[in-house]
C-alpha cells in the first residue's frame, strides 16, 4: 500500500505536538479497511490536509456546495456493489498505477480546521477523530455511501468496527 500525504497546514499547526503520527494512523485505518473489505490488491491512496478555504473551493467545484466540509472523498473507481473488487481487473490498465502496479483507489482531502472543530464539538481525541474521517473516506473509495439510511447504518457500522480493531475509540 502506497500513502501520499500532502500537508498544506503544517505552518498553520505545530503536527510535532499533536500526540499521534499522523501518516502512521493514517496508514494503519486505511490497512484496516482493505483488511476488511478483503481488497486483494495492493492500493495507492492520495491523503491531502488542507484548510477550509481550499475544501471549501473544492466542494463548490466538485459538488456545487459553496460551503466547507471535513472531508472530501474521490473515488477513482465506480463499484457496482460497494466493497466488490471482483470486476476491478475488467477496467483495464487506467485502474492500475503503470509503475508500481497498485490499483488507484482514490483520494481524500481533510480539512484539519473543520476537523479540529469536531473533536472540541464531540469530545474526543483529535487522532480519533483523524482516524474516524480517514475510515469514512476509504469506505467511500471502497464504492460506499450514506445517501440512504440504510447506506448510513452501514457505513457506520462499519466504521465502528474499524476504529476497533485499530484500538482507536471514542476516549482514545
Amino acid at each position: 500500500m502506497s500513502l501520499f500525504m500532502t500537508n498544506e497546514v503544517e505552518k498553520q499547526f505545530d503536527f510535532a505536538q499533536v500526540g499521534f503520527d499522523i501518516e502512521k494512523t493514517a496508514e494503519k485505518v486505511i490497512v484496516a479497511v482493505l483488511d476488511m473489505e478483503s481488497c486483494p490488491f495492493e492500493v495507492e491512496v492520495n491523503l491531502l490536509i488542507t484548510d477550509d478555504k481550499a475544501i471549501q473551493e473544492m466542494n463548490q467545484i466538485h459538488r456545487g456546495i459553496d460551503k466547507a466540509t471535513d472531508i472530501l472523498s474521490f473515488p477513482m473507481i465506480i463499484y457496482v456493489v460497494p466493497g466488490d473488487f471482483s470486476k476491478v481487473e475488467e477496467l483495464g490498465a487506467s485502474a492500475f498505477h503503470p509503475a508500481s502496479g497498485e490499483l488507484l483507489l482514490g483520494d481524500i482531502v481533510i480539512s484539519w480546521e473543520k476537523m479540529l472543530a469536531q473533536t472540541e464539538e464531540y469530545g474526543h481525541s483529535l487522532k480519533r477523530e483523524f482516524a474516524f474521517l480517514i475510515a469514512h473516506s476509504m469506505l467511500h473509495l471502497c464504492g460506499y455511501d450514506h445517501v440512504e439510511e440504510e447506506e448510513r447504518f452501514q457505513m457506520e457500522e462499519k466504521q465502528r468496527q474499524v476504529l476497533e480493531k485499530v484500538q482507536i475509540l471514542r476516549n482514545s
